[in-house]
């Protein structure tokens, strides 16, 4: 089992445990789950049906009542009407700030579990056991929770941290290929933009057998370098900004199509192609680090193509950015492999970032 940490206020510090087979290993996780009254486990129906009854059954071991709020799986259910529908769930069952909530699931549940935690009573606290690749390198690390509005990704919000965050790889062993290559995307992102030795890792693997036998490296590898970056701009003002490559193009993506017909890493691996596709141009990255770029994307079936967009209503998702400071928006770019700096555009430039 490897351990790590997260401090990004003063008071708070959140307990990263990553390790196969922890998720059969609850009911010894007495320093993290002993002390409440109630807990609440939050999923969505897909990963419920697997494994609700295996985690609250060893979480009822502490003695406090174990319930259990079950929502629809994807991104179209991560709005405020299933946060109110928690709200009244958690009202329901006598929550108070005695209780936490736990969030077993992908990147979709740990946002919705997480933004009802900062809300709900003006904070409760919540631990996050996430069950996907995209939420295990990624979104269960880093304070951000959230939810979409029609007209854009992530608009509402707050950044909260999980007390506890249990990463158990084997997870992914019973996860369809399509969901584990869409993680990838994070991953590779990771290669990009701090790890070059990650890069040519992912690019040697021949057979999803062996990329999975190495998975609690590699998870470990994309969660130190989030740590690290997390910890010195928790609130997105400066360098964290470089988390967010590829996000800038995938956002608008995801919001154009309803977010039914490009998962996030699908999206964010068509942005993080594209944005490399202007760099080239403008002369900041080599043609060479393009290519192998398209290369690894395609080793693990994701696209790099833009689809085709109506530009007067790309022009105005792309308004709603969260990373507009004013006129300026702040773009992640790749110098080189392994690399990664922000650039500011101006909003009347911005839309060349899909051109």
């Amino acid at each position: 089992m490897r351990k790590l940490s997260c401090r990004t206020e003063a008071t708070h510090e959140t307990q990263i445990v990553i390790g196969r087979g922890l998720k059969d290993q609850l009911y010894e996780m007495d320093d993290f789950f002993g002390s409440y009254r109630n807990l609440v486990v939050v999923t969505d129906k897909n990963v419920g049906k697997h494994y609700m009854g295996l985690i609250k059954k060893q979480l009822k071991s502490f003695g406090g009542t174990v319930y259990g709020v079950v929502i629809e799986p994807g991104e179209l259910s991560k709005n405020l009407a299933t946060v109110e529908k928690i709200y009244y769930d958690l009202s329901e069952y006598g929550i108070t700030r005695a209780d936490a909530i736990v969030a077993v699931g992908g990147g979709v549940v740990g946002d919705i579990a997480g933004f009802c935690a900062a809300t709900y009573l003006r904070g409760i606290d919540y631990f996050q056991i996430p069950t996907s690749l995209l939420a295990q390198v990624d979104s269960s690390v880093g304070d951000k929770t959230g939810v979409d509005l029609e007209v854009g990704k992530n608009l509402v919000g707050a950044f909260y941290p999980a007390k506890a965050v249990i990463v158990d790889p084997s997870f992914l062993e019973t996860l369809d290929d399509h969901f584990l290559m869409d993680g990838m995307a994070e991953v590779i992102k990771y290669g990009c933009i701090s790890s070059s030795k990650l890069f040519v890792r992912l690019m040697g693997y021949q057979y999803q057998e062996d990329l999975l036998e190495d998975m609690e490296d590699i998870v470990t590898k994309c969660l130190q370098i989030k740590r690290n970056v997390v910890e010195e701009d928790e609130r997105e003002s400066g360098v964290r900004r470089i988390l967010n490559f590829g996000h800038t193009i995938g956002h608008v993506i995801e919001t154009y199509f309803g977010f039914g017909t490009y998962t996030h890493g699908e999206a964010v691996a068509i942005g993080m192609y594209n944005i490399t596709r202007m760099s080239v141009r403008e002369g900041i990255t080599p043609e060479e680090d393009l290519e192998n770029l398209g290369v690894i994307l395609d080793t693990y079936g994701l696209p790099s193509k833009l689809p085709e967009m109506d530009m007067e209503k790309v022009n105005q998702l792309l308004g709603n950015d969260k990373k507009f400071e004013g006129d300026i928006l702040n773009v992640c770019v790749m110098p080189k492999i392994g690399t990664a700096e922000i650039v500011r555009v101006h909003k009347d430039k911005a839309i060349q970032l899909f051109m």
